[in-house]
Parts: structure tokens; C-alpha cells; sequence
């Protein structure tokens, strides 16, 4: 029994556990006897695969915690097929997708920080709904933030759904499932790598059309180039005109 049998197919199910874990056991055992250490590192990658079998929590936990720091921090490292996750599973995921990484980071999606100031805004705004003649000065890590910086805030908030939104229209022409279309568009604006579906861990982006192909390039670059300094490019020749 192969490893490559876990990750080059989607549609694997094991019948008989005990059966496979045994002879997983006997592998390992004969590994061990070797004298060389890429048959150890064999041997231990074999034992990991006895626990993905039966499911052991601290395995399971240990998968977590590395895909979510991969997709938050938008690394594109995947050790696992999540897409076979339970779908609330799936939805966090996704959710970090666009999160993104902290502020000042090379990670890709709106940010934290973006994120945090965006919230205190609405909490600002139902504050003031409440007690109209109430001051309230939005702070982040104790310091304030002017008007300027949360007008940027969410003028880059709008000109990103407005991108994604218009790139999931053009996607969708090629006639994938929601979950795919939505998730390729979601995992390249935010530079993540994989998506969910048919850009999962095991999938790719090739069976998209070539208009796909460069709605996605544009995502690629608008997202990892904060958008705004990518959007700088379509406007420079105009600006020149004027000087």
C-alpha cells in the first residue's frame, strides 16, 4: 500500500481499518530494522497515516492548527485534504481566506487590522445612534486613529468587494459549482494558494478557461499589491496627459 494513495485521490474509502493498520504495523516494523534514515522517516510518516486512519484527536487537532496558520498567514501549505472537512470546518477557512495576515505583513487578504478598525466602526456608529452627542475616538493598540486612515480603510474595503464580486461574475461564465468559483476567486485576491472543491488541496486551477486565467492574475497581482498601487497603473498614462 502506497502513501501516495492518500493524496492522488479524492474518492478513497477505507472498509476495513484494522486490516489496513495491521499491515501499516508490518511496514513499519520492517522500516525500523533498516539501517537507513530516510526508511525511519518512512516508518514515522506510516505511523501518522495510522492515526489520519482512525481519526485521533490530537492528529486531527494537530492538522487544525497547521492549515489555519497556513491559510491566515496565506503560506498555501496544506498537509491535509480539507476539503473533506465538516463544513464549518470549511466556512472558518474560508473566513481567514479573507482575513488575511496582520498589518504590515507580505501575507495577502483585508488584513487584521483593517478588520479590527472596520468593527469599531460599526460599533462607533451604533454608539452614536444610541447618544447621538457622544464623542467616540476609534483606537488601535492605543492610539487613535484619524479620519483619513478609516476613510482609506473603507474605501479599500469597497473597491475589494467590488473587485471580488465582479471577478466571481466573470468566473462563473465557465460554469463550475458556487463553492469552487467562489473559493478560487476568494484564494487568489488573497495570494492564499489552495481554494475549496475543485481548487482544493488536490485540485488546480487548469480546468478554468483562459479568461478565468487572467481574471485571477489580475486578483493575483490587485491583492498582493494592496490594490490601490496596482489600480495606480491604469491611471498613470492619464495623469501624464495632464501635466
Amino acid at each position: 500500500l502506497h502513501n501516495s494513495f492518500y493524496f492522488r485521490k479524492t474518492d478513497n474509502k477505507i472498509d476495513d481499518k484494522l486490516k489496513v493498520s495491521r499491515n501499516f504495523e508490518k511496514l513499519i516494523n520492517e522500516l525500523l530494522k533498516s539501517k537507513s534514515p530516510k526508511k525511519w522517516f518512512r516508518a514515522y510518516f506510516n505511523h501518522g497515516l495510522i492515526n489520519y486512519i482512525y481519526g485521533n484527536p490530537l492528529t486531527s487537532f494537530r492538522y487544525a492548527i497547521f492549515q489555519v496558520a497556513s491559510i491566515i498567514t496565506t503560506t498555501g501549505f496544506a498537509t491535509a485534504n480539507y476539503v473533506e472537512w465538516p463544513m464549518l470546518s470549511q466556512t472558518i477557512l474560508m473566513f481567514l481566506m479573507v482575513v488575511g495576515a496582520c498589518a504590515s505583513s507580505t501575507g495577502g487578504g483585508i488584513k487584521v487590522s483593517r478588520l479590527i478598525m472596520a468593527v469599531k466602526s460599526i460599533k462607533r456608529s451604533i454608539q452614536q445612534m444610541v447618544h447621538p452627542k457622544s464623542v467616540n475616538i476609534i483606537r488601535v493598540n492605543g492610539k487613535k486613529v484619524s479620519s483619513d486612515v478609516l476613510r482609506t480603510v473603507y474605501v479599500f474595503l469597497i473597491a475589494y468587494a467590488l473587485i471580488f464580486m465582479l471577478s466571481v461574475m466573470i468566473v462563473a461564465v465557465d460554469n463550475f459549482d458556487f463553492t469552487t468559483t467562489f473559493s478560487a476567486v476568494l484564494t487568489t485576491i488573497g495570494n492564499v494558494g489552495p481554494g475549496m472543491e475543485l481548487v482544493g488541496p488536490l485540485g488546480s486551477f487548469a480546468e478554468f478557461s483562459p479568461l478565468s486565467k487572467l481574471v485571477f492574475c489580475f486578483d493575483m497581482l490587485a491583492g498582493r499589491l494592496e490594490i490601490f498601487p496596482f489600480l495606480l497603473l491604469f491611471t498613470v498614462p492619464f495623469r501624464r496627459n495632464k501635466f
